[in-house]
């Protein structure tokens, strides 16, 4: 690596930290009453540095969720993926990586906040979902894949919003693939 590389890897690690301590603290506090201060002050950073990163919360709010939802995705098609693993076994562990781990105030403030401004987030709020059905459909297979794919899918919705924790989730998921998939 070359000394003109590294400021570079270390930018990117800050912004990566500072990403991952944004969405931490949205999730806490929700997005109207997450300060950017506040996430200064979880990531370790001053708010002018932090300003210097995201130029606003909006900013700073879309490029969390969006390397969380492509870092979700992407765990989500490994997972799939694993011919070492049974077939509910894998579902589980998309489906928990999906959307289990952001069962709780995430789960009740992200869609009022897309809801209010649907281009807060760009088109990822429709691609994403839709690359998750389509692996979903592909590691189910068959004739019926869509339609158990789509089942699970609003499962999952459902269920991220009647439980508590994600252990809860995971528990409810695993019984309705289990009556899905054979």
């Amino acid at each position: 690596m070359s000394v003109s590389e590294a400021p570079d890897a270390t930018e990117t690690g800050r912004r990566d930290a500072v990403l991952e301590s944004a969405l931490l603290t949205f999730a806490r506090h929700g997005y109207r009453k997450t300060s950017m201060e506040e996430v200064a002050r979880a990531a370790r950073i001053s708010r002018p540095g932090l300003y210097f990163l995201f130029a606003s919360k909006q900013d700073l709010f879309r490029a969390a969720v969006t390397r969380a939802i492509e870092r979700d995705l992407a765990a989500a098609e490994e997972i799939l993926a694993d011919p070492g693993k049974p077939l509910r076994e894998r579902l589980a562990g998309a489906f928990d990586r999906w959307a289990g781990r952001y069962v709780g105030p995430m789960s009740r403030d992200v869609p009022a906040v897309i809801e209010q401004n649907p281009d807060l987030l760009g088109p990822i709020t429709r691609t994403a979902p839709k690359r998750f059905e389509e692996l979903v459909v592909a590691a189910v297979g068959g004739k019926a894949a869509t339609g158990v794919a789509q089942t699970l899918i609003s499962a999952s919705v459902g269920v991220k919003h009647q439980v508590e924790t994600r252990e809860a989730y995971l528990g409810r998921m695993t019984t309705a693939i289990g009556l899905l998939v054979p």
